[in-house]
């Protein structure tokens, strides 16, 4: 028996078509373990309020935990109904009969979702965390292994100065630390409970929204205005923003992944068991791993930007628009979990040739500027240095060499400045020696920022610890004396 638009709202019973056209219940399925535990909260709450009786709550409580541990071993068939939150209604009505209709007191499916998704994507941000700490751990580790590597550094794609391996981890390193502080910052957005906020307006009974944030694990409290809370997704939008912004840096490191492994570059060579094989062309050793997570950025920053075209035109409160925020929202955790972990298992599989980095800095120019600034040293203007060294590099093109062979004769006719010392800076060895900036490539500077790393890696550790999970506050309100 359907209780949506039924018994519950004194109507009659829909259409079957229009119930399969409403229904959210295929993806709200997702939402089955915080629904439970949200009602088990508020119910708790009610009996502390006086407005359900103790030994009511008690079978509800039961109940609701009896639904709960057939979900987790995996026995339960949802009835059919309009969403999570009635089928979830439904069961209970037919497990402990008439003190399930106590339940849905005080409380709307409005604030119910918002405090549904409120503790999904709690409990998925924190997944986040501790998968970015692991793989910032692994670049960590790369750094540690082969970090001295040489090879060329980027602009325009083309190439532009002598690094190492150990710079080109932690520059991708770096943005993923950026991520943590943005995903705490989800995790401070979520701190409010939208529990009690009814339908648009509040209720006449005398709840305690405090205190069912506190058994929900909600640090903030209660949020502060009824009918913004049922009609807010902001949490999810920094969410899906969050998600985005992550997915688009492991699609850059992807990218120069893809890169380096093809031949027209052949830095690194993907191990087998990473590798992908073609049907047809038997030589290949396809990077498909790094193709599908640069793919899969397209569809995180499509569900921030569904999200976001659905919420821009509704009015204030809640409109039945917001039920397709489900896909954008509930979708989105399991993706970046499962890319971030398959990097962490592929990276350390990336095996790079040093003699193939070597020699692509040796072919070119890449140690021009480092020639300059040695010029500079000597007290040349930065533009009469410049200028020095373009001539010098010209004639190189000229004369078909690379810029590392240069003679010092070259380099004298050009400008009577160049000496022994400054053609020292042709090694690309001396060129990331010599760096003396904060955030350069010098070993000096790349201590700092493998430390930087780790503190990142620790700082979300620490946030996703701070989460209060499901199975913990199941076990905590399973145990409440009433």
């Amino acid at each position: 028996m359907a209780i949506a638009k039924t018994e519950a709202s004194g109507g009659r019973q829909l259409l079957p078509e229009v119930l399969a056209f409403s229904s959210s219940l295929a993806l709200d399925k997702a939402l089955l373990l915080e629904d439970i535990v949200g009602s088990m909260a508020h119910v708790l709450m009610l009996a502390r309020q006086g407005i359900v009786p103790k030994e009511v709550a008690r079978s509800i409580r039961d109940g609701l935990a009896s639904v709960y541990e057939e979900v987790q071993a995996g026995r339960l068939q949802l009835p059919d109904e309009e969403d999570v939150h009635m089928a979830v209604e439904a069961e209970l009505s037919a497990r402990i009969g008439a003190p399930a209709a106590r339940l849905h007191t005080a409380r709307s499916r409005n604030d119910q979702v918002s405090t549904d998704l409120r503790l999904h994507i709690r409990e998925a941000s924190a997944e986040v965390l501790r998968h970015l700490a692991e793989l910032l751990e692994v670049l960590v580790g790369r750094m540690d292994a082969q970090g001295a590597l040489l090879l060329p550094s980027y602009t325009h794609r083309q190439r532009a100065q002598p690094v190492t391996l150990g710079f080109w981890l932690a520059a991708h390193g770096a943005a993923l630390a950026r991520d943590v502080e943005l995903f705490g910052f989800v995790q401070k957005q979520l701190g409010l409970s939208s529990l009690g906020c009814g339908a648009i307006a509040g209720t006449s009974l005398p709840i305690n929204r405090e205190l069912s944030a506190e058994l929900l694990g909600f640090g903030g409290g209660a949020t502060h205005n009824a009918m913004d809370t049922v009609g807010d997704r902001d949490f999810g939008m920094d969410y899906l923003y969050a998600a985005s912004r992550l997915m688009v840096h492991l699609s850059r490191l992807s990218t120069d992944v893809i890169d380096y492994t093809s031949l027209e570059f052949g830095f690194a060579v993907l191990d087998g068991e990473i590798a992908c094989g073609s049907s047809m062309m038997p030589q290949k050793r396809n990077p498909d791993v790094f193709e599908l997570i640069r793919g899969k950025s397209g569809r995180a920053l499509g569900n921030l930007l569904g999200l976001m075209s659905t919420l821009k035109g509704l009015p204030a409160g809640y409109n039945r628009d917001l039920q397709e925020d489900r896909q954008a929202l509930l979708e989105t955790g399991p993706m970046l979990k499962a890319c971030l972990h398959i990097l962490s298992l592929a990276m350390p599989r990336l095996h790079f040739n040093a003699q193939r980095c070597k020699a692509a800095l040796e072919d070119g120019y890449t140690q021009a500027t480092d020639l300059a600034e040695r010029l500079v040293k000597k007290g040349l203007a930065f533009r009469e240095a410049y200028q020095a060294v373009g001539t010098l590099v010209r004639r190189c093109q000229e004369a078909n060499l690379p810029l590392s062979q240069a003679t010092l004769q070259m380099a004298t006719a050009i400008h009577p400045a160049f000496d022994e010392g400054v053609m020292q800076s042709l090694l690309p060895e001396n060129s990331v020696l010599h760096k003396a900036s904060l955030g350069s490539c010098s070993p000096q500077a790349l201590k700092l920022q493998r430390q930087m790393l780790l503190d990142a890696a620790s700082q979300a550790k620490t946030l996703a610890s701070e989460v209060v999970g499901l199975e913990v506050l199941y076990a905590k309100l399973k145990e409440v004396v009433l």
